[in-house]
């Protein structure tokens, strides 16, 4: 397989494990602090993602230039997760899951400006139709149930965590000087729990770790292992291999992942109605696997030089 094609597979299984991650999220978004959540799960990622660093490519000297680096990375990202679950507090899934597939449209744009990635006609298209047939999963084909969708608190709180994510995309490829992707992510995950920990060292000292109800366990387990630290190393791969706005167009699946995840765990099979968003979201990353009319505005291993 190509570069460019593993990317594509990665960022596939990243959106299958994402999904899983906004149903345990919610379970327990108001059961412990968002940034005490978050910083665990950091922590449990960096001590997963180090190992297999280690274990794989080696944890080289060259990787701590510029520290500066993972500070910026770490902190995006931290912001994101932080902001996620400030919102579902308040957001319900529907609209949260909405407002999530804003991302690939943001990351577009943030890659133009930082990387000067071109998106072309076609990738436009494509992503038109990714978020269509996202909304039409997420919304079940109901048009009053679109229509009954209204902005609040929650909503924008996750907008701008939203924001920080589709910047995080375009950075990683920015700010790499030739890392290995799970030695560049180790550093990133790293210093975000060291920010985080700083941050809500109070919350964190106040939490009664001993009495969490089993679901915040499981759900804290699964979002550090699966959908922080596998999301982290496959996110950075693809980030040096494809646009930043391919990258997050795989966010559209998430919607079609969710029914997946619902069926497998006995909730029911949707509407037959609801498979035309399914089948409009593949036919969106079906374009985008076409290769580009416009080249890469950056090299993927370009060093950042200031």
């Amino acid at each position: 397989m190509s570069p460019q094609a593993r990317g594509h597979l990665a960022m596939l299984i990243f959106s299958a494990l994402v999904a899983g991650s906004f149903s345990l999220g919610s379970m327990i978004a108001n059961k412990i602090a968002p940034e005490v959540v978050t910083a665990a799960r950091f922590a449990i990622a960096a001590v997963v993602i180090g190992v297999a660093a280690f274990l794989t490519t080696g944890l080289p000297r060259s990787a701590a230039r510029a520290p500066w680096r993972y500070l910026v990375l770490g902190g995006l990202f931290a912001t994101y997760f932080v902001l996620m679950f400030h919102g579902l507090k308040t957001a319900p899934p529907v609209s949260a899951a909405a407002v999530f597939t804003l991302t690939p449209v943001l990351s577009a744009v943030a890659g133009w400006v930082l990387l000067r990635q071109v998106t072309t006609p076609r990738m436009a298209l494509a992503l038109t139709i990714g978020a269509v047939g996202a909304l039409w999963v997420i919304f079940r084909a109901d048009w009053q149930a679109f229509t009954a969708f209204q902005i609040g608190t929650g909503e924008i709180i996750y907008f701008w965590g939203c924001v920080a994510h589709a910047i995080y995309t375009p950075m990683v490829r920015k700010l790499n000087r030739g890392e290995p992707a799970v030695v560049f992510a180790f550093g990133t995950i790293l210093a975000g729990c060291l920010m985080l920990t700083l941050y809500g060292w109070s919350d964190i000292r106040a939490t009664d770790w001993a009495n969490l109800p089993m679901i915040v366990w499981a759900g804290l387990l699964y979002v550090s292992i699966f959908a922080t630290a596998a999301s982290f190393v496959l996110v950075q791969f693809s980030a040096l291999h494809l646009p930043s706005a391919k990258v997050m167009a795989y966010t559209y699946l998430v919607p079609s992942w969710v029914i997946l995840w619902e069926i497998a765990l006995g909730n029911g099979v949707p509407a037959a109605l609801i498979l035309v968003g399914v089948v409009l979201t593949c036919a969106a990353l079906l374009m985008l696997l076409r290769p580009d009319e416009v080249p890469d505005a950056k090299p993927a291993l370009e060093a950042d030089q200031s």
